[in-house]
């Protein structure tokens, strides 16, 4: 392969790769679905190169990934189209939480993953009879198929990560969340694969530190940023100081990610545990049908935006919307970065200082700026 051989190179005022340590003008070349070179003399060794593309005033980055989405058509319980509203939007790789159960995991690798562009992983439901653990199924623990369960990983490959819970209320319905983990957990542990876990908020009947007891290395927790003030809730924030419990399970190697949601990001809370040095590991959306109307759109762009707004230095949203969710989807050597070699997933985005406010899931507003997508790459094709 020689230097001209390049079918697209993308130049920009700024890339940014935490995995490859740039920051700064440059540009990545592409060959096919890879990455051949990125840094600051890219465009200057590719001079006939079948394409170039130019944003001097837009930031190139790894392409978004969203550790906790719905990726899927309207028949499926929360479902949203991968490509028009994730995909489309900056984020080459999604990881579905829950939407497929061991029933249904044929069908949701046929009709969603399979066909969709964007990169689908799934985190799969325990539950049997259901396309989504959020519209019911734990109420009933006997819908809780173990061993069809560890068939469907078994059979999924690649395409799943790992077992999807969620112990709030509005899914276990009078069930013993302890039960529901206790038989997730078997499942995980059979198919050593991690859990992404959703915690108890209401009603507190399930300390938050006893939760956190459970999980292990590489198992992660999503919502972590809820505000924890209904009916005495917990949040990781107490008293404005990060619980010790959070602290403690961080250390051991428990994950915590963002999934935002409808309910799940609180500025006040996203604040105090920043400012005492505790960042989500990962973060995400959980985007899902009802973000369709929302104006503005919701989109790991904006997100990531909020993170900045509630104290995150802009490196470590960039790292921790890339670099991290990759290692803990175990793919750090194929996406999340810019090195030669790697799958030329990219997202180019532009920061608008005169967006709309900021606005997390209890009213509280943060004045913009706002990174807003510009161009995907999804292995080597631009799709928007």
């Amino acid at each position: 392969m020689t230097k001209s051989s390049a079918d697209l190179v993308i130049k920009a005022g700024r890339i940014f790769c935490a995995d490859s340590c740039l920051d700064g003008p440059g540009a990545v070349a592409i060959k096919s679905d890879r990455i051949i070179a990125s840094g600051y003399d890219v465009f200057d060794e590719f001079p006939d190169a079948k394409q170039v593309l130019s944003f001097p005033d837009a930031l190139l980055i790894p392409g978004l990934i969203d550790l906790h989405a719905h990726p899927a058509s309207a028949e499926w319980f929360a479902g949203i189209d991968p490509d028009s509203y994730i995909l489309a939007r900056g984020t080459t790789t999604a990881l579905s939480q829950g939407d497929a159960g061991p029933d249904t995991w044929k069908l949701y690798y046929d009709t969603v993953i399979d066909p969709a562009r964007l990169d689908i992983r799934a985190a799969i439901s325990p539950v049997s009879g259901s396309t989504f653990a959020q519209s019911g199924g734990f109420e009933e623990l006997a819908n809780i198929d173990v061993d069809g369960c560890i068939g469907a990983v078994r059979d999924g490959g690649d395409s799943i990560w790992g077992i999807a819970v969620n112990a709030m209320v509005q899914v276990t319905g009078p069930s013993d969340p302890r039960e529901i983990l206790q038989k997730t957990l078997a499942v995980a542990e059979t198919t050593q694969l991690p859990l992404l876990f959703g915690s108890r908020r209401e009603p507190s009947d399930w300390p938050l530190a006893d939760q956190l007891d459970l999980l292990r290395p590489g198992d992660v927790m999503t919502y972590c940023l809820h505000s924890g003030t209904k009916t005495g809730e917990e949040s990781i924030v107490k008293n404005g100081r990060v619980l010790d419990a959070v602290w403690d399970a961080k250390e051991r190697g428990v994950l915590f990610d963002v999934g935002h949601g409808m309910s799940s990001f609180d500025f006040h809370v996203a604040e105090a545990a920043i400012t005492q040095g505790f960042m989500p590991d990962t973060i995400s959306t959980d985007i899902q049908r009802r973000h369709v109307a929302h104006k503005p759109q919701h989109d790991m762009p904006r997100v990531i935006s909020k993170l900045m707004a509630a104290g995150m230095p802009e490196s470590e949203v960039l790292a921790r919307s890339t670099q991290h969710p990759a290692k803990a989807l175990g793919l750090s050597e194929e996406i999340g970065t810019l090195a030669a070699g790697t799958c030329a997933d990219l997202a180019v985005l532009h920061w608008n200082p005169d967006a709309s406010p900021l606005v997390d899931c209890v009213g509280v507003t943060r004045p913009g700026g706002c990174f807003e997508p510009v161009m995907t790459v999804r292995g080597g094709v631009v799709v928007s």
